[in-house]
C-alpha cells in the first residue's frame, strides 16, 4: 500500500490521490493538518531525497515568511525545524511504499515510472 503525505484541500494533492486510485493503487493519507508531520518520516525523507527538494521555495507558504526565517534555513536541521512548524511549506505530495519515497511532488509520467519501478 502507498502512503500519500499532504494536505486534502492541496490541487497537487487532490490530482495525485485521484490518479493513483485510477491506477488501482491502495492508498492510505496522512494529513498533516490533523495528524501532524511525522518528525521520524521526515527525517527519512531528508535523508532519502535531501532537505533541498523537500522545502518548497515556490509555494504561498514560503513566499509568506519573513525573510529572516528563510536565510535561516542552511542545513537539514534548520530546514526540519521548518518544516515541522510549518507544514505547508513541504512539497507535496510525498509518497511512499514501505517506508520508502517514491515521489515528492507530483508529476503524472514522472509517478508512472517512479511506481512501476516501486518495491
Amino acid at each position: 500500500m502507498l502512503k500519500v503525505y499532504g494536505i486534502p484541500n492541496c490541487d497537487t494533492v487532490k490530482k495525485a490521490r485521484t490518479w493513483l486510485t485510477a491506477q488501482g493503487l491502495a492508498v492510505q493519507f496522512h494529513d498533516y493538518k490533523k495528524q501532524g508531520v511525522p518528525a521520524d518520516r521526515l527525517d527519512a525523507w531528508i535523508k532519502a531525497v535531501g532537505w533541498e527538494v523537500l522545502v518548497n521555495r515556490q509555494g504561498t507558504t514560503w513566499r509568506k515568511l519573513d525573510e529572516a526565517t528563510k536565510a535561516g534555513v542552511l542545513d537539514a536541521a534548520s530546514a526540519k525545524a521548518l518544516m515541522l512548524a510549518h507544514a505547508s511549506v513541504i512539497k507535496r505530495p510525498v509518497i511512499e511504499k514501505n517506508g520508502q519515497v517514491l515521489v515528492v511532488g507530483f508529476h503524472e509520467k514522472k509517478a508512472a515510472v517512479l511506481l512501476d519501478q516501486r518495491p
